[in-house]
């Protein structure tokens, strides 16, 4: 809590910094990358690159601000929560906090210039120690219950055993640990971070981070996990990401799909992600568009072994048949679940593919979500893109579907909106 005097500098002074705070985190990101050019190697370069991570960092500072004085009505806790657990899988350690709210505190006074007196920089720093200090004791709590004694030391070799192209943009892979270790558990709906060493002089090597920094080649990614929580072996499954519209083509992805083959190995981090895929233990409505049918196959496969009796919708929307990512075992879980119907929506497709799935529907078009089957008293699970899940989201909401039993994941640095 913000002691009295500090929440009244920042209640004055919001609307000022809710107002320059794109200004703020764009010149907060070459600060420390000039000072700092190793922490490049935690950063997304395409989320740089488009200004998206600076957006969601200005959101996020000013959202704890208002969440501390009272001036916002979002629930902080799930924004708190994938912040947390996001840091937690890509090993941020507590000797980082310092070095950002440092360049941070700065960026404040560049921008803002002389209205940026000592009690409102003491304020603002003490907003900015207030997040610091509940991020790294969750994540303390995160690393330990995944087993990770320093944060440093996140990262688990893990070897590629095998190498299945599901579509032209989509590969998985399936990992065994290095070690020989058991792979260990994890809940439908959580994601994995790899790294990926691209390494000087390869063609995605090296990059210009935030004030013409050059990075290291070291670049991490978050894959939701595609398989069976349980087996002996993890899969992501991987969407290249192609430039579109200005924004650069991934470069972790694309790696992925061109240099990584059998019997190579990925260092890997330990699950992490607070939603679940599977939640409740009632009807389970899995919904979904493109690449973000990972977790809800994971969901599959876990209730194919234990609730094979539940009820489940899955709703997929995908360009067409040729797209659907991980669709070949459909059939086989179809078998397994005989409590699962299958809503698919094609919007490419003039003549939507048959799939060899009983109790299946192929639709033409988009997904009409007004048309989504909700059995009484179900979760709902939602994965896609931002504005696919929110145009679904909302119209659920609107049909009386309460908000606590949706549940969604949002990968990027956006938040869904309440």
């Amino acid at each position: 809590m913000l002691t009295p005097s500090s929440a009244a500098v920042v209640t004055a002074t919001l609307p000022a910094v809710r107002s320059h705070a794109e200004a703020i985190t764009g010149a907060f990101y070459p600060r420390m990358f000039a000072a700092h050019p190793e922490l490049l190697d935690l950063f997304n370069r395409g989320n740089q690159a488009t200004g998206r991570q600076r957006q969601a960092l200005a959101a996020a500072v000013v959202g704890y601000a208002e969440h501390l004085v009272g001036e916002s009505g979002v629930p902080w806790t799930p924004i708190f929560e994938r912040i947390a657990h996001k840091h937690a899988s890509l090993g941020i350690t507590p000797a980082q906090y310092p070095i950002v709210g440092r360049h941070l505190l700065a960026a404040v006074g560049e921008v803002l210039g002389d209205a940026v007196t000592a009690e409102v920089a003491a304020a603002w720093d003490e907003v900015y120690w207030l997040f610091a200090c509940e991020l790294v004791a969750r994540e303390a709590r995160l690393y330990q219950h995944a087993g990770v004694g320093d944060p440093a030391e996140v990262w688990r070799s893990w070897q590629v055993a095998d190498r299945v192209a599901e579509t032209d943009d989509v590969v998985t892979l399936v990992l065994a640990p290095a070690d020989g270790r058991p792979a260990g558990d994890f809940i439908p709906g959580q994601y994995v971070s790899v790294v990926a060493e691209l390494g000087a002089g390869s063609a995605f090597s090296p990059f210009v981070g935030g004030g013409g920094v050059v990075g290291r080649g070291r670049q991490i990614r978050q894959y939701s996990l595609s398989g069976r929580p349980g087996a002996g072996t993890w899969q992501i499954t991987v969407k290249r990401v192609r430039a579109l519209d200005g924004a650069p083509e991934g470069v972790v992805s694309s790696y992925l799909h061109e240099h990584v083959a059998v019997g190579d190995q990925l260092r890997i981090s330990p699950p992490f992600g607070d939603v679940s895929s599977v939640p409740g233990d009632g009807p389970l409505v899995l919904v979904s568009a493109g690449i973000g049918v990972t977790p809800a196959m994971s969901a599959l496969e876990h209730l194919a072994e234990h609730g094979p009796d539940r009820p489940v919708v899955l709703v997929h929307a995908d360009r067409a048949g040729s797209t659907h990512a991980l669709r070949r075992h459909l059939p086989r879980l179809s078998r397994s679940l005989p409590g699962l119907s299958v809503d698919l929506w094609y919007e490419h497709s003039a003549d939507p593919e048959p799939v060899a799935v009983d109790r299946a529907r192929v639709n033409a078009g988009r997904v009409d979500p007004d048309a989504i089957p909700l059995p009484s008293g179900a979760y709902v699970h939602l994965c896609g893109p931002l504005p696919f899940m929110n145009l679904v989201r909302s119209t659920l909401l609107r049909r009386g579907v309460p908000g606590d039993r949706i549940a969604y994941e949002v990968f990027g640095p956006e938040m869904l909106r309440s």
